[in-house]
C-alpha cells in the first residue's frame, strides 16, 4: 500500500513538474509572440487615421454654404472643440479606463471570454475605445475570432503611435450616431443644432448612448429607451466623479429640444459656384477628384451670401417665367479680383451647364473699352473727333468689304467725339478706330485685360464678334477700376486639411500692367454711358436705367443679334451680366433685350445697399480735368450750352477753346452741331477728320 502511495506521489510529481515546464515554455512561446507582435506592429508603423469625410465649403463670412455629396456626413472637430460633458460621458460608458490601459481592458476582456465560452460563441463585447476606432477605420463589424485579432493588431498600433488625446478625438469623429450622422459634430448639429462644443449635459449624456445602439437608443427611436441609457450614463458620470449626484438628476431632468435636421444637408447655395469651385480645386490646386469628394477638406472661398442671393433673386424676379431665354451673372471685387457673386443660370437643377464660365459668347460693345484704352496710347484723348455715317470699308487684299451699322442705323452723319462715341456706342467710330491702330491692336489690348479666349483679326472684332468668357469679362473692367493691377478671377483664398493643415493660401501680387492715368480716363468715359450731357444723335445706352441709380456708375452695354450684356462697376464692385438663348438663336423679343441692364442695375443697388456711396478716385497724377463742348471736344466756354468736365492724360487735354457760341447767349443746340464757325462758313477740317473721310 505504501509502495502504491510512493508511486503515485512521483506520478503527481511528474505531472506537477510537466506542467510547470510545459507553462513557462507556453509563457515564454506567449511573451516570445508578444514581443514578435510588438515588433511586427512597430515596423508597420503608424496606420492612417484618414476616413472618408465630406469636404466644406465656406462663404466670405465663414458660413458653410455646401458640402460634397459623396463622403459620409462627418465633419471632423479637434478634441478641443468637443464639450467636455461628451468626452466624459463616452469614457464613462465606453472605457473608463481608456487613461489606464494601453489598448486592452485584459479584466473586460477576461469576463468577456468567459460569456463568450459558455454561449459557444461570440456574445458579449470587451472592446476599448481603442479597439473601437481601430474597427471603425480598417475593418468590418462581423463578430468574429479573425476579426477581432486583426484590431487587436490595429489597436497595437494605434496605441504605440498616437497619443491617448488623438485616439479619443479620431473616435469621437467617426462614431456612428445614427440618422446618418457620422462623428461627434454631425451629431450635435443633427440632434441639437449646435456645435460639438456646445452640448450641455443633458445633450452630451444622451447623444453617447446612441453608439451602442443607434437603432435602439437614438431618441427618434424610442425615447424611453433614451432616457434610460442616459440615466446610466449620467449615473456612470458621477461614480466615475466627473459630475455631482445632484448635477445627474439635473440633467436627466431636462428637456432637450431635438432638432432632427442637420442645415448642411439642406444646403445647396451658390450652385454654380460651388462647381466652379469643384473645378478649381481639381484644374488650378491640382486636387484629385477623391480628395476633393472624400478627403474632408475646409475649403474657404470668397462668396458672399447676401450678394449671390441678389444675383439669384434679380435673375428670377426680371425674367420672365414663361421665357426660355438664359442669364448669367458674375460679381467681382476689383481689389483682388475676388469673386462675390456667380450665377451660371436661371435654375441648376433644370440645367447645371455654368454659363458664367463655361459658355463663350459674343460680347458686342462691351468690347469697345479695350480698344479705347488702346487707342488713348496712340494719340486719342476723349475729344478726338471721327466721322460718324454708314460706311462701307472696302479692302485691297481680297477681304470682303465690311458695313458696320449702328443701333437703329441712326448716325450722327458727322463728327462725334471719342467720349460721345462710347456714351451712345457708335459702331462705326469703333471699327474706323479699330482699322486705324491695326487689327491687332485690339486683340493684344484684351489680353492685358485677361482675355484668354482666341480673338480674329477682323474689321467686325472692333463690335465684339470673337467669344468670351462673362468671368473674364467681369474681370478684365476690374482694371480700370483699381488703376490697372493685374487681377485674376478667385473663388478660392484657402484650403484646409480636415485637421487644419493648410494646404493652400492665396496670395495677391501687386503687378501693374495698364497705365493707371489711363484706365482713369476710361473710368471716366464710361460714367458717360450715364450721363446725359452725351446725349447726341442718340441717347446714351444707360439712359434707360439711370430712374434706378442711386450712386456713381461706370459701366458699358453691349448686343448681337443673339447676346445682350451689361457690365459695370463702382470702386467697390464689378458685376456683368449676361443673356441669351442657349442655341444661340436672335433675341427678338424687345423685353427680352433689356434684361441684362434691369439685372445689372437692380442687382448693383441690392448688393451695395447699406455701402457708402464712394466716388472714383483720380491718381495722383497723370490726369488733368477740364470742361469741354460735348459735341467737338473743346475747351468750353460760358457760352457753350452743353459742357461737361472731363478727365484728360495730362498734356493731351485739348488747348484749343470752342468758338461756335460766341455771342449765341447759349441757345446753340448743343446736340446738333452744324460744323460751322462763328461767321458760318464750313470750317477747316485737321488732318485726323479728313483721314476718317472714307468709304462711300
Amino acid at each position: 500500500m505504501e509502495t502504491m502511495t510512493g508511486q503515485g506521489f512521483k506520478r503527481v510529481v511528474k505531472y506537477v513538474r510537466a506542467a510547470f515546464f510545459l507553462g513557462l515554455f507556453g509563457s515564454a512561446a506567449l511573451a516570445l509572440a508578444a514581443l514578435l507582435i510588438l515588433v511586427y506592429a512597430k515596423v508597420l508603423g503608424p496606420p492612417p487615421l484618414a476616413v472618408p469625410q465630406s469636404t466644406l465649403y465656406y462663404a466670405e463670412d465663414g458660413t458653410v454654404i455646401g458640402e460634397t455629396n459623396f463622403g459620409q456626413k462627418r465633419y471632423w472637430v479637434p478634441i478641443k472643440d468637443i464639450s467636455p460633458y461628451l468626452v466624459e460621458a463616452t469614457i464613462s460608458i465606453e472605457d473608463r479606463k481608456f487613461y489606464e490601459h494601453s489598448g486592452f481592458d485584459l479584466k473586460r476582456i477576461a469576463g468577456a471570454t468567459i460569456a463568450d465560452i459558455k454561449a459557444f460563441g461570440k456574445v458579449q463585447g470587451a472592446s476599448t475605445v481603442t479597439q473601437q476606432y481601430a474597427r471603425n477605420l480598417f475593418l468590418g463589424h462581423d463578430k468574429t475570432w479573425t476579426r477581432k485579432l486583426k484590431e487587436a493588431l490595429y489597436a497595437i498600433r494605434l496605441e504605440m503611435n498616437y497619443s491617448k488625446e488623438k485616439i479619443l478625438e479620431g473616435y469621437l469623429n467617426t462614431i456612428y450616431y445614427g440618422n446618418r450622422a457620422y462623428g461627434i459634430q454631425a451629431a450635435s448639429k443633427y440632434y441639437f443644432g449646435k456645435n460639438a462644443a456646445d452640448l450641455t449635459l443633458a445633450e452630451a449624456s444622451m447623444l453617447a448612448g446612441i453608439p451602442k445602439g443607434p437603432g435602439a437608443f437614438s431618441p427618434f427611436a424610442s425615447m424611453e429607451r433614451a432616457k434610460q441609457r442616459q440615466g446610466i450614463i449620467l449615473q456612470a458620470m458621477a461614480q466615475n466623479g466627473y459630475i455631482k449626484t445632484a448635477e445627474a438628476e439635473a440633467a436627466s431632468a431636462a428637456d432637450l429640444a431635438l432638432t432632427g435636421t442637420d442645415p448642411n444637408r439642406k444646403l445647396k447655395k451658390a450652385p454654380y459656384f460651388q462647381d466652379a469651385v469643384a473645378a478649381a480645386l481639381k484644374n488650378q490646386l491640382g486636387l484629385s477628384e477623391r480628395a476633393i469628394a472624400l478627403g474632408g477638406l475646409r475649403v474657404y472661398t470668397t462668396i458672399d451670401t447676401k450678394q449671390q442671393e441678389a444675383a439669384e433673386q434679380q435673375i428670377k424676379s426680371v425674367i420672365a417665367s414663361d421665357s426660355d431665354i438664359q442669364a448669367a451673372l458674375v460679381a467681382v471685387n476689383p481689389k483682388n479680383g475676388h469673386i462675390k457673386a456667380m450665377a451660371g443660370g436661371r435654375d441648376y437643377e433644370k440645367s447645371p451647364f455654368n454659363r458664367a464660365v463655361q459658355a463663350l459668347r459674343e460680347p458686342g460693345s462691351t468690347i469697345k473699352p479695350f480698344l479705347y484704352y488702346a487707342a488713348l496710347g496712340h494719340g486719342y484723348t476723349p475729344s478726338t473727333t471721327v466721322r460718324s455715317e454708314l460706311t462701307t470699308f472696302r479692302f485691297d487684299n481680297g477681304q470682303p468689304d465690311y458695313t458696320p451699322h449702328n443701333y437703329n442705323n441712326k448716325y450722327a452723319n458727322g463728327d462725334i467725339t471719342l467720349a460721345q462715341a462710347l456714351a451712345v456706342s457708335d459702331n462705326v467710330y469703333a471699327v474706323k478706330t479699330h482699322l486705324f491702330l491695326g487689327e491687332e491692336t485690339l486683340v493684344n489690348a484684351a489680353a492685358k485685360f485677361g482675355l484668354t479666349t482666341p480673338m480674329a483679326k477682323v474689321p467686325s472684332l472692333a463690335l465684339g464678334t470673337s467669344g468670351v468668357r462673362v468671368i473674364e469679362m467681369a474681370n478684365a473692367y476690374s482694371l480700370f477700376v483699381n488703376g490697372g493691377k493685374k487681377v485674376e478671377p478667385t473663388l478660392i483664398t484657402r484650403v484646409e486639411t480636415a485637421d487644419g493643415k493648410i494646404i493652400y493660401e492665396k496670395e495677391d501680387k501687386d503687378e501693374q500692367v495698364l497705365d493707371p492715368a489711363r484706365t482713369y480716363v476710361m473710368t471716366q468715359m464710361l460714367m458717360g454711358v450715364f450721363d446725359t450731357k452725351l446725349n447726341g444723335y442718340a441717347n446714351v445706352t444707360g439712359s434707360t436705367i439711370l430712374k434706378g441709380m442711386t450712386r456713381p456708375y461706370a459701366g458699358k452695354s453691349g448686343s448681337t443679334p443673339t447676346d445682350s450684356w451689361m457690365i459695370g462697376f463702382t470702386p467697390q464692385l464689378v458685376s456683368a451680366v449676361w443673356t441669351g438663348y442657349d442655341d444661340a438663336r436672335k433675341v427678338e423679343n424687345v423685353p427680352e433685350k433689356s434684361y441684362a441692364k434691369q439685372i445689372w442695375i437692380r442687382f448693383m443697388e441690392e448688393a451695395l445697399h447699406g455701402q457708402p456711396i464712394k466716388p472714383f478716385r483720380a491718381p495722383r497724377e497723370g490726369v488733368t480735368g477740364v470742361y469741354v463742348d460735348v459735341a467737338n471736344g473743346k475747351l468750353a466756354t460760358k457760352d457753350c450750352p452743353v459742357r461737361r468736365f472731363t478727365y484728360f492724360e495730362s498734356g493731351t487735354e485739348p488747348v484749343e477753346y470752342c468758338t461756335e457760341h460766341l455771342g449765341d447767349g447759349g441757345l446753340g443746340d448743343g446736340n446738333n452741331r452744324k460744323g460751322l464757325d462763328g461767321k458760318g462758313s464750313k470750317r477747316e477740317k485737321t488732318w485726323y477728320k479728313r483721314l476718317w473721310d472714307w468709304g462711300d
